[in-house]
């Protein structure tokens, strides 16, 4: 059935995620951590991935992307710029290590906004349901084996790390279905504006 459906103008399997994109420095910062990490304990993952915050994941035909697109512009016309503080690590044990996010609440209150006004639009069907991110971080390392896991984390669990940023806008990305690279779509500035949240149901 994917076969045919992709054949079709405006039925190409699409995979997006929604993300709040740290400043350069910032990501240099991580950038370099995870490097000295790889060198030291020869980890593969998540080298080549960009360094963003996840808020959400899902799989669309290119046809919905207008509504979405809509949708999320009238989430961030009203929705207040904030900071996102960063301060030492987690790990989800014995596989993923990440950066701590200390100021949770107004992105764990944006994920909600988006799920809430946007979930029904993302789903493509039962198998491809969107995912929230209901834990946001930024990963340091990902797909350990628990041998790797344990060096990695008495290695990072003892060191400090901090930073911050200015959460100003939230980007929409897209990859073809197959492909590795993920381009910016859309970037959605949160300008704090008196939106009427009912705006949204114009594009339904």
């Amino acid at each position: 059935m994917k076969e045919i459906v992709t054949s079709l103008p405006g039925y190409k399997i699409c995979q997006y995620q929604i993300v709040l994109n740290p400043h350069a420095d910032l990501r240099i910062k991580v950038a370099e951590l995870r490097n000295e990490l790889n060198k030291k304990f020869k980890l593969t993952s998540p080298l080549g991935s960009k360094i963003n915050l996840v808020l959400a994941v899902f799989t669309q035909v290119e046809m919905m992307e207008k509504r979405i697109v809509d949708h999320l512009n009238t989430i961030g016309l009203g929705y207040p710029p904030f900071k996102v503080e960063l301060k030492n690590f987690g790990s989800f044990p014995t596989h993923t290590i990440f950066i701590n996010m200390i100021s949770k609440i107004p992105v764990r209150s944006l994920i909600k906004q988006i799920r809430s006004e946007t979930q029904r639009l993302m789903k493509l069907n039962d198998e491809n349901k969107p995912y929230f991110n209901t834990d946001p971080h930024i990963a340091i390392a990902r797909k350990l084996d628990p041998s790797q896991y344990e060096k990695a984390w008495l290695e990072l669990s003892n060191k400090h790390f901090t930073g911050r940023f200015i959460a100003d806008a939230m980007l929409l990305l897209k990859r073809y279905d197959g492909e590795k690279a993920w381009q910016i779509l859309q970037r959605f500035d949160f300008k704090n504006l008196p939106v009427n949240v009912k705006q949204g149901d114009l594009f339904a």
